[in-house]
């Protein structure tokens, strides 16, 4: 991580409005000639519009006090979408129960109902199909480290 990003991160936490919100990802990148700096943040009970609007309101004056951002910037807070993959432990933590679809490092997928979030792994309830029988549940551990992505799936029943 560069020196300029974690500065950044440092003054995004200490903006953020309570200890539920938290920092998913901070991204620094060039668009059309002007740096982009798109914040992510999160929170145990939901992201308001209000909150992005205040957060990038402070972030947005302490940057230009400090004269940290020496170009023109275009300046992106928001909350991730439902097609934003999960990554970290308290992103998980608020989906237990919830439906996941997880990419493994292998390339195989793994669907299932979030349970539990350790320290290193989560445990999912997986839907085993065998043939000629009905479904059964069985639960299953998958390690962080074997994780690529991560992502909730929506349901509309």
């Amino acid at each position: 991580m560069t020196e300029l990003k974690r500065s950044i991160q440092e003054i995004i936490e200490k903006h953020l409005p309570d200890e539920n919100h938290f920092i998913v990802d901070v991204n620094l990148s060039e668009k059309s000639g002007k740096t982009l700096l798109g914040i992510l943040i999160d929170s145990d009970s939901g992201v308001t519009i209000q909150t992005c609007a205040k957060l990038s309101r402070a972030v947005s004056e302490e940057l230009e006090a400090k004269e940290m951002m020496p170009d023109a910037y275009v300046l992106e807070v928001s909350s991730p979408g439902v097609d934003y993959p999960l990554n970290s432990r308290r992103q998980y933590q608020k989906n237990i129960n919830r439906e996941l679809k997880i990419t493994l490092t292998n390339g195989e997928e793994v669907t299932g109902k979030l349970l539990e979030v350790g320290d290193t792994e989560v445990k999912l309830s997986v839907k085993k199909k065998e043939k000629g029988k009905k479904a059964s549940e069985e639960e299953l551990q998958v390690p962080f480290e074997k994780m690529k992505k991560s992502i909730v799936q929506v349901s509309f029943k």
